[in-house]
């Protein structure tokens, strides 16, 4: 503190809700030796303002102002403030400095630890002050424009023809000018100024016409002061010693209990805004006096870091989270799916014994087909899934993306599943567009169960183009340009004649640690499959997707394949 500096402070306290709260914290200020003065939102019942006065009528160095009757974005706040300061450097004639907060606004330090951190620099100025020309930061408002056109309409209670009269002004091209020496500037609302340079503010000679022209500017607030400070003043300090953090929407975040460690942390003098129910968070506030006053400065570097993080994850949401307080719009979410996973089409019909080999392979869980038409599939044949999904096939069709979604999000495991065009077709867009996704696809695989299957011809030819229309329809799908996946697509034909090294190669990459693959489970006997793909020919059916050139059918056997 500089050797016979004393500085006396002032609050001015704009109260418009909780007035119980307000007296609370209008005495943390008057028992640190703070001079206050409150205006009390002219809406506010006269029975509340009355017992506001009843509560701190032993309080000297408080006094009560003029009231206005103030809506957000409007000049009546300014008006508020400008009575209150005068009011209050009126009535206590030596304060140095001025503070202006609101009834939710908590002193975190004694008010003797602000006071002397004042003391360290008496001459400067604590007060947001950007210009307009540089901000890209405001939510919910205007940067230029609010100074250049007119806003005489409430933008809360005449939404309609604050927007209809903005659009109006810009068709009209118009534009007003700024009072000659005034350069546009923005900032928080809250600040603490010498009392000098308050004076020079509300002693202006031209204050009427500074008056005029912020009267219709879009929420002069936090631009009437945070202008006519580049006017009067050389020594600013252009950040806010109120700590006030906003969500994406330009709503300031509540305090609550559990942000008590934090805010000690920060080392903040000024927090806002506390809920008033925070018994915790008010008991523990302000810290007490140690006796010497800390003048170190604050630090919110690690609660912005912690506040930004959360307006992102409020914003984007978390990966493969779909919660129905915040449905993402399509093509919008962060991240379709939680974590990788793998689909894998085509190789149990192939291998019959596909999938319990697989899971000796993996440290995956390895499930079937999880959306097949009789039931949901999972590891081990669980009538229930993890995290108590349903292996109802009904409730997981209510709801295809969010079944896949949750298993994900809910398991610590890479999750494997089988495919086929047998099964629910509803997720072949979302999967093929999901990074997240690792995709075998052996095409034309289908084919093999039905081989066997002992059917009549006539089922087996309407049953056999209705599995290749199905499976052409999500090879469209998968040979789009929007394919995000990682895929790996192969015929039939081509996979057989080298299946180890394609499907080694697969497992790496959902799983690096899988182990090497020796030999192949026991593949379907492939003996007479020419000869239902001619009868199906020549029944009047083009049989596809096996391969342009089928290999011979000896080149396909299963013991060649087990040798591989």
């Amino acid at each position: 503190m500089k050797a016979g500096v004393q500085v006396r402070l002032g609050v001015v306290l704009l109260c418009h809700d909780d007035l119980g709260l307000a007296a609370r914290l209008a005495r943390v200020w008057a028992d640190g030796g703070a001079r206050v003065a409150i205006h009390v939102d002219a809406k506010v019942p006269a029975r509340k303002d009355a017992s506001l006065r009843r509560a701190l009528a032993d309080c000297d160095g408080v006094i009560f102002t003029r009231r206005h009757r103030c809506s957000w974005g409007r000049f009546s706040l300014v008006r508020a403030t400008q009575d209150a300061a005068e009011d209050l450097l009126d009535r206590f004639s030596d304060t140095t400095h001025v503070y202006l907060a609101s009834g939710a606004c908590l002193p975190l330090r004694p008010v003797a630890e602000l006071t002397a951190y004042l003391a360290a620099d008496p001459d400067r100025d604590h007060i947001e002050s950007v210009s307009s020309h540089d901000v890209g930061w405001t939510v919910g408002g205007l940067n230029e424009e609010r100074f250049t056109l007119f806003f005489p309409f409430d933008w809360k209670r005449r939404r309609w023809l604050f927007d209809r009269f903005v659009d109006w002004q810009r068709r009209r091209r118009i534009c007003r000018r700024m009072p000659a020496g005034l350069s546009p500037h923005l900032g928080s609302q809250w600040w603490c100024l010498t009392a000098r340079t308050l004076r020079a503010i509300l002693d202006d000679p031209r204050r009427a016409e500074f008056d005029r022209f912020f009267r219709f500017t879009w929420i002069p607030d936090e631009s009437y002061f945070q202008t006519l400070v580049r006017r009067h003043s050389s020594n600013v300090e252009s950040w806010s010693l109120t700590m006030a953090k906003f969500d994406h929407t330009g709503r300031p975040y509540s305090l609550y209990d559990d942000h008590v460690d934090m805010l000690a942390e920060s080392r903040c003098f000024v927090a806002r805004k506390v809920w008033p129910g925070a018994a915790r968070l008010l008991s523990h506030f302000p810290l007490p006096d140690q006796g010497q006053p800390q003048v170190d400065p604050p630090q919110p570097a690690r609660v912005s870091r912690i506040i930004n993080q959360t307006v992102r994850r409020r914003v984007l949401g978390r990966p493969g989270l779909y919660m129905q307080s915040r449905f993402p719009r399509k093509d919008a979410e962060n991240g379709k799916t939680s974590a990788p996973y793998a689909v894998i089409q085509g190789l149990a019909d192939l291998f019959p014994g596909f999938e319990p080999w697989l899971q000796k392979h993996l440290s995956c869980q390895v499930h079937g087909h999880l959306l097949g038409p009789e039931g949901v599939e999972f590891a081990g044949r669980a009538r229930t899934g993890p995290g108590a999904i349903s292996a109802d096939p009904l409730i997981r069709d209510r709801d295809p993306q969010g079944f896949l979604t949750s298993l994900i999000r809910i398991t610590d495991r890479t999750q494997v599943l089988q495919f086929s065009p047998r099964d629910n077709q509803a997720l072949n867009w979302f999967m093929a567009t999901d990074p997240n996704a690792h995709m075998l696809v052996v095409t034309g695989a289908w084919k093999l169960p039905l081989l066997h299957s002992d059917m009549p011809f006539d089922d087996v030819r309407r049953v056999f183009a209705q599995l290749q229309r199905t499976e052409l329809e999500q090879l469209e799908v998968l040979n789009s340009l929007w394919v995000r996946a990682r895929l790996h697509h192969h015929d039939l034909g081509d996979f057989l004649l080298n299946p180890k090294p394609i499907l080694q190669d697969f497992l790496l990459q959902i799983d690096p640690h899988s182990v090497p693959i020796t030999t192949l489970p026991a593949m379907r006997d492939l003996t007479g499959l020419d000869q239902m793909l001619r009868r199906l020919r020549n029944a009047g059916l083009r049989p596809r997707l096996m391969g342009e050139d089928l290999p011979p059918i000896e080149l396909l056997s299963p013991e060649r394949a087990a040798a591989e």
